[in-house]
């Protein structure tokens, strides 16, 4: 009975062969554009920023804006009392009235004089020192005309007006307040939020290795769009432009300031918000991008590849992959276009081992017919009955 139990069992392992080759999913590896993203800390700062101050000293007997609301250029904000300078306009005016009259006294007597000289009716002296006296006419009629116009500039100056268009701040003086020319404290403050900068800090490392990868002409320049993460983890929904980097690094952080410009309608942005924005400042012309899943890491750390070699057999390759891009890998040496790159099956693969390449999610081979397997484990029990 051992002996014919034992036959079977040989029996049954002729019918089931050779295991089958095991199916690995692969993607073929090609050559892209890929733009290298960094995300660096930043703050916003108002587009323009002006401190509303008094040009003439007075009393403000009004305030003509509602603090927080949006005002225009040249929109009146205070008034000053303009009677005084009301006053000193209406003396500019009749100072000048009166310097004209004397011009016109002056001149009249000096053309009386010049013929009366030619013929030496009148000393050449006196001739001289009454066109003297109509030239100082002229001079004083220019010199009180100077005044009507600092008058008028001086009234104009009792209505304060707004430098800027923009967002308006708390109101620092009262009505009845006593404000005078050059003060150090501002009345109010306006700022231009839309558009609006973002001040992003790069180290200055970080700036010395992209100018060397820019150089050395592995790497070329981006475009100067930038994206911002706000405070709560959501994006902001505009893109925003690079307008400059500062020529300077900071002793303190060692970082170098970039500017940036975004739109800015719906106000969301406010002046000292703190942003992460993403931008990218170099592009890499012949990338290669590895999906993560066919990517592992010994416990060095150092990153391997299976990979289908000649006549289908897997073959180990290391490999330098230090950035992530989104699921996938930028791998900048081991691996190169047209490479067959195992992602699937990993778990049940080994390297030198003969596989069947199948495009990565595809559909799995199917399993041999139910009734074949049914069949071999009825023979078996066929044999063991007839023992």
């Amino acid at each position: 009975m051992a002996l014919a139990v034992a036959g079977c069992g040989k029996k049954d392992d002729e019918k089931k062969g050779p295991p089958p080759t095991p199916e690995a999913g692969v993607v073929t590896l090609q050559t892209q554009t890929v733009p290298l993203y960094i995300e660096l800390p930043g703050r916003t700062a108002a587009y323009e920023v002006s401190e509303v101050r008094p040009q003439v000293s007075g009393l403000i007997t009004a305030r003509l804006f509602t603090e927080g609301a949006l005002v225009k250029k040249g929109q009146t904000l205070y008034r000053i009392d303009p009677r005084l300078y009301q006053a000193a306009a209406a003396q500019a005016q009749a100072n000048l009235a009166s310097a004209k009259a004397a011009q016109t006294a002056a001149q009249a007597r000096a053309e009386r004089y010049k013929p009366l000289a030619q013929i030496e009716a009148v000393s050449k002296q006196d001739y001289a020192d009454a066109a003297a006296t109509a030239g100082q006419a002229v001079a004083a009629v220019a010199q009180n005309n100077a005044a009507v116009q600092t008058s008028a500039i001086n009234l104009r100056f009792t209505r304060v007006p707004a430098p800027i268009t923009g967002r308006i701040g708390r109101s620092l003086a009262t009505t009845g307040a006593l404000v005078t020319s050059g003060q150090a404290d501002a009345l109010t403050t306006i700022q231009r939020l839309d558009p609006i900068f973002v001040d992003i800090q790069q180290s200055s490392a970080d700036l010395l290795a992209l100018r060397r990868g820019l150089s050395s002409g592995g790497v070329t320049p981006s475009s100067a769009a930038v994206r911002l993460q706000l405070e709560d983890g959501s994006d902001y929904a505009a893109t925003g432009r690079v307008q400059f980097s500062e020529a300077m690094v900071d002793a303190n952080t060692g970082t170098v300031t970039l500017r940036a410009s975004f739109p800015n309608r719906q106000g969301l942005l406010l002046p000292g918000m703190y942003v992460r924005a993403k931008l990218s400042q170099v592009t890499a012309p012949n990338a290669i991008l590895a999906p993560q899943t066919g990517i592992a890491r010994d416990p060095r750390g150092n990153a391997t590849a299976l990979v289908i070699g000649e006549g289908n057999k897997v073959v180990l390759r290391n490999i330098v992959a230090e950035r992530s891009i989104g699921d996938k890998w930028l791998v900048t040496s081991g691996l190169k276009s047209g490479d067959r790159l195992i992602v699937e099956g990993l778990s049940r693969i080994k390297p030198g081992q003969v596989v069947k390449p199948v495009p990565a999610g595809s559909k799995p081979q199917p399993k041999p017919q139910g009734g074949k397997s049914g069949g071999d484990q009825s023979g078996g029990g066929d044999a063991s009955t007839k023992s």
